[in-house]
């Protein structure tokens, strides 16, 4: 039977790859986004509770009402926005789903839809399979910035959506009030929707804030805010994540969403509403991603890696072109078959592999772990 894909460029990604490196030849593994360490005992305590009382079967297709309203009342706590648990909030097989089926409700045939990259690697092909055509606008290192007018010129009559990630992976740069002042000017000018990645949203440093989409009611008229217990809570095995949106984008959503996965897994959604009761529990992230960032960079003090500035996610950016001129795809291959460490090439977030000799760790690890890696990378 001769079949034409849908997705004919789509390959194994560079994540598994990178992991399955590391495995075979026992490399410290700082490529793939998860932490090396368990979340909390107490959470875990909660999801066998309510297991044992019985809430095993399907939850309700938009999420268990408890978890929707305390996520409202973080949101307004945080954001100052009212938002309704009924008809704007969704729960979601993580935030990757969540991603995919904004896209499938939203994207036709043909609909372009803007990327900025470098950008995680589920969006563009999300887009295609829908049948839209991705626009990539292009940052570069070390600034990774938008110039919102140079990205105005890829926008066309087609243009449907544009996707913005903060904070943003790789990067872990942020956006500033200026960029969502440009972006707001450039959604309502040209009415186009805005899909914002927001799924590392309590990861962000040095004293500084994170800027949702939340925070900015026009652009919420035309928004959807998509976020990640899995990285809030340290459970990214659990694929657990929200949509909010207005009522209008809401029920678009759910069209597909209860075609795709219908509900959530119903324990864990009492688990977490239950958890969230306690907000230290995620307003005190920043502070312990913070510490293990600074870790590395000291771990790192002395070597020939040049980190690039991290505001926020678990990910440190770091330039190796005074090592080698080998291309990044190479050069995190080699690092780990001699060197015993796994990291991944920026350049793989990019449509066009675009090579700045850039790699991306992930600090989400033990102490211990940070050490023994900087201690190899100091040596090379």
């Amino acid at each position: 039977m001769l079949i034409s894909s849908k997705l004919p460029n789509a390959g194994t990604t560079i994540f598994t790859v990178m992991s399955a490196l590391a495995n075979q030849h026992h490399a410290i593994n700082l490529s793939q986004g998860f932490p090396n360490f368990d979340c909390s005992d107490e959470l875990k305590s909660l999801v066998e509770k309510y297991m044992r009382q019985g809430y095993n079967q399907y939850a309700p297709m938009p999420g268990v009402p408890a978890l929707r309203e305390i996520i409202a009342e973080k949101i307004q706590s945080l954001y100052g926005m009212a938002v309704d648990p009924e008809t704007e909030i969704t729960i979601t097989a993580g935030a990757t789903q969540a991603l995919y089926c904004t896209i499938s409700a939203f994207i036709r045939p043909d609909d372009e839809v803007i990327l900025i990259e470098p950008a995680y690697d589920s969006y563009r092909p999300a887009v295609e399979v829908n049948g839209g055509i991705p626009v990539t606008y292009e940052m570069s290192a070390p600034g990774y910035r938008v110039d919102w007018r140079m990205l105005e010129r890829l926008v066309t009559w087609k243009t449907r959506m544009i996707i913005v990630n903060t904070p943003h992976n790789p990067t872990g740069k942020i956006l500033s009030e200026l960029d969502w002042a440009e972006l707001q000017r450039l959604a309502e000018d040209r009415d186009i929707l805005v899909l914002c990645d927001e799924a590392y949203e309590h990861i962000v440093f040095d004293g500084k804030k994170h800027k949702s989409l939340l925070l900015k009611p026009k652009i919420y008229e035309r928004g959807l805010a998509v976020f990640s217990f899995g990285k809030t809570l340290h459970t990214t095995g659990w694929k657990l994540g929200c949509v909010v949106a207005p009522p209008d984008l809401t029920r678009e959503f759910r069209k597909v969403h209860q075609f795709n996965v219908f509900s959530v897994n119903t324990p864990m959604q009492h688990a977490v509403a239950e958890y969230l009761q306690s907000p230290q529990r995620y307003l005190e992230l920043d502070a312990f991603f913070e510490k293990k960032r600074d870790y590395l960079l000291s771990a790192m003090q002395g070597s020939r890696f040049v980190p690039i500035a991290s505001e926020g996610t678990y990910f440190q950016l770091f330039d190796y072109s005074n090592i080698s001129d080998e291309k990044d795809t190479e050069f995190v291959k080699r690092m780990t078959t001699e060197h015993g460490v796994a990291a991944i090439p920026v350049s793989s977030f990019y449509s066009s592999n675009k090579d700045e000799k850039v790699i991306r760790l992930c600090f989400a690890k033990t102490e211990e772990t940070l050490a023994r890696a900087g201690e190899i990378l100091r040596k090379i």
